[in-house]
């Protein structure tokens, strides 16, 4: 499933051709993905222009004239492809196999200017949703998320205050999505990694007996910024065949220092451990015993 630098590179990719464009015509070849579509989706959107695209999480939302905004999320296999003056461009897969089907294309977006956007889904675990902008908020899928971890809100001191108390282990902490959103499997890795700290440990320990932040929550809640904005700007982690707007792969994973390197020299400078692999929840964690405390 994609996490955030990922589908922060598909929006990227979208922008520039939906944003501004008046939706001429809306292709609806299926009556659900993971969910069913919503009452009279063609309708709603046909003829209305998409003010701007952003992203919520691992959510993209679109802003409509109408007033409503449109929820589109990927799920494990959903991609965008734009076709413009005869050229296609691939946003984003997750699929084992390479090459679009057809026969999965199940929403396609016909944009002023003769520009297509197709939605195609093998999987069918995305979905699109309808919701009027001004309580998206509330909405089923956006109510209760936590805080953007690209933002300047997240420092230490807000980590501390988050998992005060808390003895679930860090990296649980971490992925609960009501208290950071988007953040997952890979970066949550990838950012303990370099901050030093063990999946393992309890998340109240950010937090000192004053109630002041442990001075290594700083640490963690640069890493998780610095990690997540170099996934961004390397175009998203190439994970099966993920591909970027350009059509080319995304290259962050050649910068992992520790997902997936089980058995591979730690590469902190002064460490002489090795990477391990251990199972939290039913996912792989990858981290070095010997510097992650």
């Amino acid at each position: 499933m994609p996490e955030l630098p990922e589908v922060e590179t598909v929006r990227r990719g979208l922008a520039p051709i939906m944003e501004g464009r008046r939706l001429i015509r809306v292709e609806q070849r299926r009556p659900d993905l993971r969910f069913p579509f919503p009452a009279r989706f063609t309708e709603r959107l046909e003829g209305q222009t998409l003010i701007a695209l952003g992203r919520r999480a691992k959510y993209l939302v679109a802003d409509l004239s109408s007033g409503e905004a449109l929820i589109m999320h990927l799920g494990m296999s959903g991609r965008f492809t734009i076709i413009e003056d005869g050229q296609s461009t691939l946003q984003g897969e997750f699929v084992h196999q390479a090459g679009r089907i057809a026969a999965h294309d199940h929403v396609v977006f016909h944009l002023e200017g003769g520009a297509r956007v197709i939605y195609n889904d093998a999987r069918r675990f995305g979905f699109m949703d309808l919701v009027p902008r001004d309580a998206l908020a509330e909405n089923r899928h956006i109510k209760g998320l936590g805080i953007e971890p690209l933002g300047n809100e997240l420092d230490g001191a807000l980590l501390a205050s988050l998992f005060a108390g808390k003895k679930t282990p860090l990296k649980a902490a971490l992925l609960d999505q009501s208290l950071i959103a988007g953040l997952g499997n890979i970066y949550v890795c990838e950012a303990l990694h370099r901050a030093g700290l063990s999946p393992q440990r309890a998340a109240g320990k950010l937090s000192l007996k004053s109630g002041k932040p442990h001075p290594k929550a700083d640490l963690l809640a640069t890493a998780i910024r610095d990690v997540l904005s170099e996934a961004v700007e390397a175009g998203g982690s190439t994970l099966r065949d993920y591909a970027q707007a350009d059509g080319s792969l995304g290259y962050f994973q050649h910068a992992f220092r520790a997902y997936d390197r089980e058995g591979e020299a730690c590469s902190n400078p002064g460490c002489t451990g090795t990477i391990r692999r251990i199972v939290q929840s039913g996912r792989s964690t990858f981290y070095c015993a010997s510097c992650q405390k």
